[in-house]
């Protein structure tokens, strides 16, 4: 247990390192938290600072993402042996568990961080390559016909578990409930999205809609 409580520290501490906050300061002290719908993620980046903003913090966040799942339950630790009763496979999802929690309640930002998408997708291709590009095209679809980038999220994250329940079970057991415990999680995050988009005040994306309905404006256009 030793090295399970370990590593499961050591990538939440990882999760834990903002790509907004890094970048952020990198830029001269900017804190999109203070910024926009106050999220720390790609999209309020992408919204209140630009697109070459927004990729430097999603390569961070969805990197963490990748150490987390891929490089730290393979780290050898000083004075920590390796525990042969603990599963390679669960020490690896309990490791991605840790850093996309560690995303979205950063210890060293007061727990104020992102929703945990970007570092879900890093986590993602580590445990499953050949599912993100299927899962990166439905969140684009979603996009495009809705507006909405946290349906779109949530879309996605609702789909992995219910492909892997459909054509995996029982043979990808521990990755189906990992995906299922982190839909559920992705859609706590953005709770307020989902608010939101009953009271009709989300901000809706029409620029990238494919099929945009007379009537629906922009944010950007409404003020």
């Amino acid at each position: 247990m030793l090295e399970l409580g370990t590593k499961f520290l050591i990538s939440y501490f990882i999760g834990s390192l903002m790509g907004s906050m890094i970048v952020g300061r990198l830029k001269g002290g900017v804190d999109i938290r203070s910024m926009g719908s106050g999220n720390a993620g790609f999209t309020n980046a992408l919204r209140t600072q630009g697109i070459a903003f927004a990729v430097a913090v999603v390569i961070i966040d969805i990197g963490k993402g990748v150490i987390g799942a891929g490089v730290v339950p393979e780290l050898n630790l000083p004075f920590i042996a390796t525990d042969p009763t603990i599963s390679r496979t669960w020490l690896t999802l309990c490791c991605a568990t840790a850093a996309v929690m560690g995303h979205v309640w950063p210890m060293y930002h007061h727990f104020r961080g992102g929703k945990g998408a970007a570092t879900l997708a890093g986590t993602l291709i580590i445990l499953s390559l050949n599912l993100v590009a299927p899962l990166l095209l439905l969140w684009v679809v979603v996009l495009v016909l809705s507006g909405y980038v946290g349906l779109a999220t949530m879309t996605a994250a609702v789909a992995l578990p219910v492909w892997l329940a459909v054509t995996q079970l029982p043979a990808e057991q521990p990755l189906f409930i990992f995906s299922a415990a982190m839909a559920a999680f992705i859609i706590y995050c953005h709770h307020a999205n989902i608010q939101r988009m009953r009271d009709g005040s989300e901000h809706r994306n029409t620029q990238l809609m494919l099929f945009r309905r007379r009537g629906i404006v922009s944010d950007d256009e409404q003020d």
